[in-house]
């Protein structure tokens, strides 16, 4: 099932080393009010949805050294405010289509979600997600049109990639925008 994915030491350090690359990007374009240099300036998170020790428990952020603007880069390991990790928001949703309650009674068992949880993001991507300006913005350029009611799964199937966690992957990428916070 998806716990080999979501349980995976290596993957997360993976998603580490892609963010460190964005919050790069970031820090090079300069601040986006003054123009002045950004400096790092890394917060604490509590992250959830992850066995202990298998997540950097910081979220890479950016300071500007002259007005002081907090500047946010895209991650691939955070949702925007969410305190669960992007992949298992992704999957826990989109394995919840369709699944038996004997598999979603296991898979919340395995990343410790409870249902409630897994309810409300189903609701996040179903009205928020599939009415929120990004979507309107990138839909148009999935053809055929995603199923939006299956989202996020019908989203996921979109990335190519030889397994699960390259899809992800790719998604996580394509859903950085959401990621930026402030």
């Amino acid at each position: 099932m998806c716990h080999t994915t979501l349980l995976n030491a290596n993957f997360y350090e993976f998603l580490h080393c892609i963010d460190k690359d964005l919050a790069t990007e970031t820090q090079a374009g300069g601040c986006r009010r003054c123009g002045s240099t950004l400096h790092k300036n890394r917060f604490r998170r509590k992250p959830r949805g992850a066995p202990a020790g298998v997540v950097d428990a910081f979220r890479l952020s950016l300071t500007c050294s002259r007005c002081d603007k907090r500047h946010t880069p895209p991650s691939v390991r955070w949702l925007g405010r969410k305190v669960y990790l992007a992949a298992i928001v992704v999957l826990a949703s989109a394995f919840q289509v369709g699944l038996t309650d004997q598999r979603a009674a296991h898979l919340r068992e395995c990343i410790n979600v409870p249902k409630r949880t897994i309810e409300r993001w189903r609701t996040w991507w179903l009205r928020d997600f599939a009415k929120g300006v990004f979507w309107k913005d990138v839909r148009a350029r999935l053809m055929p049109p995603v199923a939006v009611a299956a989202l996020p799964a019908s989203l996921l199937e979109r990335f190519d990639g030889p397994d699960l966690s390259s899809q992800l992957v790719a998604m996580l990428r394509f859903l950085t925008p959401l990621s930026e916070v402030g």
